[in-house]
Order: structure tokens, then sequence, then C-alpha cells
């Protein structure tokens, strides 16, 4: 990890910055002036780079911009004083990631470069990502269906909606969408709405003012601030919160919205491209989803098909998936025998793309041989292939820009089942799930109709009959808190694998940690 920049004239913050960094086990680097940062900036580049504003012989805001000319996903944090903040809306404009106001407190600092640190590094794994990876593979019918709609929507700015179970690539699909349109030297923002909690997701999408709530110490730039000029991708929006619905209508509407406690109007110059996996026109008729808003996003629908639909890119993906599997552990890439192949063509993936990657990233670690044969997959899929095999694709079910059939699916939350690596700092594990067959035949297990989700329901239902107040986020906090201790024992206490294992930020966790009271 390169380190990171501090350019400030006076002594007393870049020795405050060194020193708190320095305590975090982060390098830094320090710099009086403008002038000398720049010259350094001809023969290396920070990770995150902090720059007061006013300096004699150059303007922070120069710095910025020679920045974002030369490296524009870097982060830079501007300092100002609180008589300043005209700079710091400058600043803002000129693509700043956050700004910190003068005097400020050490931790909220270390905070916030640590949240720039992980855009930052977050940036250059999607970048690595980019590179090395094609966009999206596909030999069969319908893939050709969708890589021809793309095609068409490539100089085009419209609303796109794509649909498609969980794990068939819509996150590719809209990267595709941007690389090849006409804002394609602009930002790429992706967010997942079902990911934040509802409290949280409006300053996500809008941005807030200082002072607009509890902790807001600083003015902070939404997704879409982020995505100007670019192509804002909202992830499972059939999850987003049925008030923020109609905050987002309004955005598509007249392209105007306020950040969270602000007064003016601000301008999103900003393409929406939308997904989900659910049946929207069945959310719409239980009330659950805006029907305005359905038809503001659905402009073009782009359904993506099933892995079960496309059999025949098994093969394909299932080689891809190994070679980038060992690249990325650093050993030899295995291969699948024919054998191997055929039978794994068969099954029906209900993780579709995203549980074919998982297979290939056990069998790089698990199989034992550097060819695979049908002997050597997981029990679990072993098991999965007494049943009826894969039918080949259906015509009538080929994507099309204007395809109104979905047929919805619940994300599986283990993929199938299937075992999947998982490397600790101090021994490696395998993570295997029961098999579907043993779970069954299990004497103690419950019937799926009483599942946790079940249990759930009925607690939710005795507490609202009994009058509970607050009905939600009880639940929610007693569901997070579940969750957090699982994560917390399976990494016996390390929080920051904890975090990694669960799919959010290190903040996030500490943040969570702090609030159900845990010591």
């Amino acid at each position: 990890m390169k380190p990171i920049w501090i350019v400030d004239d006076d002594q007393s913050i870049r020795w405050v910055l060194e020193k708190a960094l320095a305590r975090e086990s982060l390098l830094s680097r320090s710099f009086t002036n403008v002038r000398d940062a720049l010259a350094a900036l001809e023969e290396d580049q920070p990770q995150v780079l902090i720059s007061d504003i006013r300096m004699p012989g150059g303007s922070g805001l120069d710095l910025l911009q020679a920045i974002k000319a030369r490296h524009p996903g870097l982060p830079v944090i501007v300092m100002t004083a609180y008589s300043d903040l005209d700079s710091a809306v400058a600043a803002f404009q000129g693509g700043a990631f956050e700004y910190l106001a003068k005097p400020f407190d050490v931790d909220k600092a270390v905070e916030l470069i640590r949240r720039a640190l992980e855009e930052s590094l977050r940036e250059e794994e999607m970048d690595d990502r980019l590179v090395d990876a094609p966009e999206i593979l596909g030999q069969a019918p319908a893939m050709q269906d969708v890589f021809r709609a793309i095609g068409r929507l490539s100089q085009s700015n419209v609303t796109v909606m794509i649909t498609g179970e969980s794990g068939t690539g819509k996150e590719l699909v809209a990267r595709a969408l941007h690389k090849h349109s006409p804002r394609a030297n602009g930002p790429f923002i992706a967010l997942n709405t079902a990911a934040i909690p509802k409290d949280l997701l409006e300053s996500e999408l809008f941005g807030h003012e200082r002072g607009a709530f509890t902790g807001a110490q600083t003015m902070r730039r939404g997704r879409f601030e982020q995505a100007e000029g670019g192509t804002l991708f909202l992830d499972e929006i059939g999850d987003m919160p049925f008030d923020l619905q109609t905050r987002l209508l309004r955005v598509l509407s007249d392209g105007n919205f306020y950040r969270v406690g602000g007064h003016n109007p601000l301008r999103a110059n900003v393409r929406v491209i939308a997904a989900t996996h659910q049946n929207l026109e069945l959310r719409v008729k239980e009330g659950l989803f805006r029907e305005d808003l359905f038809h503001r996003l659905n402009v073009i629908r782009l359904r993506l098909p099933p892995l079960r639909e496309r059999p025949e890119d098994i093969t394909l993906l299932a080689r891809h998936f190994l070679q980038k599997s060992a690249k990325e552990l650093g050993v030899e890439p295995k291969r699948m025998s024919d054998e191997a192949l055929a039978y794994v063509s068969t099954l029906p993936f209900p993780g579709n793309v995203r549980q074919l990657e998982n297979l290939c990233n056990w069998l790089t670690v698990m199989a034992p041989a550097q060819t695979i044969e049908v002997k050597d997959l997981p029990r679990e899929m072993l098991e999965a292939g007494t049943s009826e095999p894969v039918n080949a694709p259906r015509a009538e079910r080929a994507p099309d820009l204007r395809v109104a059939e979905y047929e919805g699916a619940q994300e599986l939350a283990d993929y199938g089942g299937f075992a999947v690596p998982v490397a600790e700092a101090d021994t490696a594990t395998v993570v295997r799930a029961a098999p579907a067959a043993a779970v069954a035949q299990a004497p103690q297990q419950a019937p799926a109709s009483a599942g946790w989700e079940s249990l759930l329901a009925g607690e939710a239902r005795a507490m609202l009959e009994a009058g509970q107040p607050e009905v939600m986020d009880l639940l929610t906090r007693r569901f997070e808190k579940a969750v957090l201790e699982a994560a917390l024992g399976v990494t016996r206490g390390r929080r920051v694998e904890a975090a990694t294992r669960l799919g959010i930020g290190r903040n996030t966790i500490t943040r969570k940690l702090q609030e159900l009271g845990f010591d």
C-alpha cells in the first residue's frame, strides 16, 4: 500500500497527523507546499492525499485540480478553517472526497482517512478486475441477445432496468452499459440499496449537510453527486424503502435533489441503471413499490437468463474461473476433465454464475490433482446430480429489450450449499454447508415451513398484536446482534476479519458493536 501524503505549511498539523497515522501503522509522507507535492507526483503517487487549502506559494485547490487530472480515482481530503467554507464547497465541486474542518478531532480525522483509504483500495481492486477480466462471457443464444441489447444501447443515455435472479451478473451488465455509453469517461458508482440501513440510505444517496443529524460533523456528498457526469447503478432497487422511492422519483423526474438538511437544490447529471431480482410488477400490486417510479425506471428492460437456461456456457465460465482463481492464489491453474465438465453442465445452479465461481474457487483449493474428475467435486454437488438434469434453454425465454416476463426468485443464502474455501490469518479452514438431503433426514430439523423466517414472522406478529412499539427497530437490532455474535465467534473476535466475512466495512462493524452494546 502506498503512503498517505500530507500537504500543509503548518508544522504542528503535519506532526499531529504523522503521529496519528503511525499509531495506526499507516505510512505517511509530508510536504510543506503545493510545489513540492506536484514535483513528487511526477515520480510517485499516494494512496490518499490530505491538503490544506490556503498555503504560501500555491493553493490546495490547484493541487486538487492537478491530482484529479492525472489520477481521477485518488481520494483527496481538504483541510479548511471553519471560516473558509466557501473554499470547501469549491473543493467538493473539484472532486474532493471530503473536507476536514480545523481545528479537528484527531480520532475523527483518522476515521475519515480510513474511509478514504478503503475507497482508494476498492477503486484499485475494481480497476484491476476491469483490466484483467473480460466484461461478460457467454456463447449461448440468450447471452448473445444480451450482447446485442448492450450494443443497441451503446450510444444512448436512456434509463435501463436489469432483471434476473441473484448471481446472474447484473452489475457486470451495468458496467458494460456504462463503458460503451457516451458517459464512459465519467464515474461509475454502484450502490446496493438493500445493504444500507434505512436510516442511512437517504444520506448515502443524496448526501448531507453539516449538522443535518447527530454525527453529521462534516458535509458529505452522496452517490448522485459522486456519479456526476457518469452512471449510478442502483442494485436491488425493489428493496428500497417506500418513502425514499418518492425522493428518487423526484430526481428522475426533474433532475433536482437536496442533500439531507440542505435548502439549495442540486442538479443531477446522472444516468440511472437499476437492477432487481424481484418481480416489481407484483410488488407494485402489493403496494410495496411505487407504480410511477416503476414506469419511470422501466424505460428499457433487460432480462438476464439464469445459468440453467444457458448450460452451454458452463464449460467456458468454469475454465475462466479456474484460471482467475489460480491467478489470485498464485498457483498453477487446474482443469476439469471432459467427464467432470459434462456432469457439471447438467446441474441447475440455483446461485447461477456466482455459485459456479464459488465452486471453481473451492476446486482450486481442495481438488487433490491438477485434473479435476467427477469424484473430486463437492459431495453436495454429487448428490444434486441425482435429480432431474437441466433442460435445454427455451427460445421463448430469450431476453429482449422489452421483455415483460420475469420469474421472481428468492436469493439463496448458501448458493446451493457448496463448500467455499475461507483463508484465516493463522490457519486455513473450509466451511462446508450440510447437504440438503442430510438436512432433510435429520430428526431434529424443523420442516421448511418452520424455518427461521417463519419463526421471525411469528415473533413479529406476536409483538404487533401485543401493541409493542418500534417492532422493526427491535427486531432489526436482535437480528444484527445475532449475526455479529456469529461472525465474531467464527473469527475468534477479530473484528476486521468478521467485517470482511459479512461484507461490511471496518467502520460499520465498529459502529454496530457500539450501538448494540458489545463489550
